[in-house]
């Protein structure tokens, strides 16, 4: 695969699971996709934390060739049925029918090979300490801590807080965790400084 130029990938969702819904996103605009690709997708887990670098670095020496951009296609489908759930089911609690429609990812759960082990753990106390990990045998089980994380979203927060950025352009989701759930802007620093900035320029010309 060919390396691409690829900037920052963005985290501004309050939650990890919509953090993968804007790996493809409007920002300014132009669309970008981060995972376009088995290069993309590596770096895009690299950045989020979600797999370590080793195991990364490990399953592209030994991934077949086309194998990390199947895995990359698999994760734009999973992406893309995420979000059309989240938008057929934000701005209202789920409704426990809803578990009807999550037969492709429960089938994506089942596949997870996490097990158990004891090491000598990180404290100064000298106890051992019982941890889970994860067999990474093929680059589809890439798609495992994604699938962790939806559920996770799922069963966790109230989807009347999913917003979309108010940005005329920006396509970024959020959880609004704010105490008085007036969170607007997927970032201050982005589009909400754009948007003071064109309310600053409107009140000039009306004052002309």
């Amino acid at each position: 695969m060919t390396s691409k130029l690829r900037g920052p990938a963005i985290f501004v969702a309050d939650a990890p699971a919509l953090d993968f819904l804007n790996s493809i996103a409007t920002p300014m605009t132009e669309p970008f996709d981060w995972i376009d690709d088995g290069d993309g997708w590596l770096d895009w887990l690299r950045q989020s934390g979600w797999v370590d670098e080793s195991v990364l670095s490990t399953l592209r020496e030994n991934a077949l060739p086309g194998e990390l951009d199947n895995a990359a296609a698999q994760a734009r489908s999973l992406r893309e049925w995420f979000r059309a759930f989240v938008l057929k089911h934000r701005g209202q609690p789920l409704d426990p029918s809803a578990a009807s429609e999550l037969g492709s990812l429960n089938r994506l759960l089942e596949r997870d090979e996490k097990y158990a082990e004891i090491t000598a753990g990180d404290g100064l106390d000298g106890k051992l300490s019982l941890g889970l990990k994860r067999r990474w045998r093929t680059p589809e089980s890439l798609l495992l801590p994604v699938g962790e994380a939806i559920a996770e979203f799922l069963c966790t927060e109230d989807f009347s807080d999913v917003k979309s950025c108010e940005g005329p352009t920006c396509t970024l989701m959020f959880v609004d965790h704010t105490r008085g759930k007036k969170r607007r802007w997927c970032s201050m620093a982005a589009c909400g400084n754009r948007a003071k900035a064109a309310a600053h320029r409107e009140r000039q010309k009306k004052a002309i």
